[in-house]
């Protein structure tokens, strides 16, 4: 199933890459691979994407990322600090120079009062930098989850161009 407004994104983030010879790694949770199947849709993509992790529970994010037990425990897996450990991870444990991640609760089912369905958690890894951001997105599971690829792939696209 293509969406324009995705395929358009996923083609204006390879050309960030290329231009700036950089490898993109990404780290999901919620989005169960949707941003890295999106930019890989790209022709070429295999000079810009590394690699992508899916790591929906916990233990994946802890054992694949090096996500801390305590930051779990301390935050929840729908929190900032996890986000940012999961970008770095996905960094540290790879290739690439800049990395993606999204952690949140796409529902319809598993929000609370402070995280309610909606909440996605957002973290960009780059060379010399690092940012996450919290959002609420209104809509069913997969408008939760498409709003999320859009907005990782757009943000993705504001990382300066000379992070050093």
């Amino acid at each position: 199933m293509t969406d324009p407004e995705i395929d358009d994104l996923a083609v204006r983030v390879g050309a960030f890459l290329a231009v700036r010879a950089w490898m993109l790694a990404t780290a999901e949770s919620c989005t169960g691979g949707w941003v890295a199947e999106a930019v890989t849709s790209v022709a070429g993509s295999s000079g810009w994407f590394e690699r992508g992790f899916v790591t929906y529970s916990n233990a994946a994010k802890a054992s694949m990322l090096g996500v801390a037990e305590a930051t779990l425990a301390a935050h929840g897996a729908v929190s900032e600090p996890v986000a940012a450990e999961m970008a770095a991870g996905a960094r540290i444990h790879s290739r690439a120079q800049v990395a993606i991640s999204v952690t949140g609760v796409a529902g319809p089912g598993g929000g609370s009062p402070g995280k309610p369905v909606g909440t996605v958690c957002f973290g960009w890894s780059w060379i010399g930098g690092q940012r996450v951001e919290t959002r609420r997105f209104a809509g069913d599971r997969r408008e939760v989850r498409r709003q999320s690829v859009i907005h990782a792939l757009t943000q993705l696209l504001a990382i300066p161009e000379n992070p050093r």
